[in-house]
């Protein structure tokens, strides 16, 4: 038998992806607020995703290996960034178009100093509808223990928290920076005393590296009223030396579940819901909200793109509308312009309306061999620590 050794191959330099121009409106397409904006797939604008730093305090090997976000590497000057107040004007723009639903990420946001301001001026935001935006963010839980309560008080309204794992020795391997599992179970504490739930962990399945520690954090989290995700390792980027043969899938994890646990399947908990919900039942075999649920991510196995009602704002204000996407549009220069208020939100309406992607659906069905799928290997994509995830 002859066996092929996969070598994993991490580029020397990253370089910077180039920005598609910002499309012109289509022959009588203005945006009024409140009127209805769809892409070319009918799939509507809900949820912006605003990435605040492209920093990051962990070197989890399928995000920011230690091998390229070294010592050496350059990060974005802080003048690149968009302030406070020009994230706020921007999310107006979006929130004009439809967006209900605001998640901060990173890198780890929680890095960005006075975050809480920004969050103040968000929540001061209200829909088309005139309701509370729900804002949320997504953190590695480092700092989490010490910002909760002030990230609560200044508007935030839910948390999601990255776990790869609760042994030591597993989580430190995987974070690749020797910080402790103990630290980001406080964290997750001190949201939950300060009221930022429903609380989402998610858990990023690498086959070879953590998959022993899927029932593990199955049993520690059943009965806390907290939502344990478990996401398939994915092709983002080019820096995290990603092979199909190191996917866990969904489906198997669902089967190592079900071999010590009850659980049965939940109606999505909104539309363009990324995971499939899956609740543990009781004795009389019925779902038992209090025991808290199971989700899974698919995005290889099992994609989502028919409802996907995403786009994400990079900390420099690129606007991405793909978590795989090669390219992104340039917003800064609208952002910092004064002279036509309305120039932003027509232009974002624009990219939208002639948004089309579907790179998962294309993966899915695509031959998958051991190591990357043909698709996966023709363009380089942006880097989920710069796009925010």
């Amino acid at each position: 038998m002859v066996h092929i050794v996969s070598e994993r191959v991490i580029p020397i330099m990253i370089q910077p992806l180039g920005n598609l121009p910002v499309p012109a409106p289509l022959p009588g397409q203005t945006w009024q607020p409140g009127q209805a904006l769809s892409d070319q797939r009918k799939r509507p604008l809900r949820d912006l995703r605003i990435s605040v730093t492209d920093r990051c305090n962990f070197r989890c090997s399928y995000c920011m290996p230690k091998e390229i976000f070294n010592n050496d590497y350059v990060y974005l000057p802080h003048s690149a960034l968009l302030s406070f107040e020009e994230i706020t004007r921007t999310a107006q723009s979006f929130i004009e178009l439809g967006v209900e639903k605001i998640r901060l990420t990173g890198g780890e946001p929680l890095l960005r100093k006075n975050l809480e301001i920004l969050i103040e001026q968000l929540a001061a935001l209200k829909t088309l509808d005139g309701n509370a935006l729900d804002i949320t963010l997504t953190t590695n839980g480092s700092l989490l223990a010490r910002k909760a309560q002030t990230l609560k008080d200044a508007g935030l309204k839910r948390v999601t928290v990255s776990l790869d794992g609760l042994d030591d020795a597993v989580f430190k391997s995987m974070n690749d920076v020797d910080f402790p599992v103990s630290d980001v179970l406080e964290g997750i504490e001190a949201a939950k005393a300060a009221g930022l739930g429903p609380i989402k962990v998610n858990m990023v399945v690498k086959r070879g590296a953590n998959e022993q520690e899927i029932l593990p954090m199955a049993r520690y989290f059943k009965g806390k009223g907290i939502a344990l995700r478990f996401i398939e390792y994915m092709d983002v980027g080019a820096t995290n030396g990603w092979r199909m043969n190191e996917v866990m899938p969904s489906s198997e994890i669902l089967k190592l579940l079900l071999t010590e646990m009850s659980l049965a399947p939940l109606e999505p908990s909104q539309t363009g819901e990324t995971a499939e919900r899956w609740g543990y039942v009781n004795e009389h075999g019925k779902h038992e909200a209090s025991l808290g649920e199971i989700g899974f991510i698919s995005s290889v196995t099992k994609a989502f793109c028919s409802d996907c009602n995403r786009a994400r704002l990079t900390t420099e204000g690129q606007l991405y509308l793909c978590l795989f996407a090669t390219q992104g549009y340039d917003l800064k220069p609208l952002v910092r312009s004064t002279q036509d208020p309305q120039a932003l939100t027509q232009a974002i309406a624009a990219i939208w309306s002639q948004r089309n992607d579907n790179y998962s659906e294309l993966r899915v069905s695509e031959p998958m061999s051991g190591n990357n799928s043909t698709l996966s290997d023709s363009k380089r994509r942006v880097e989920m620590s710069y796009i925010g995830g």
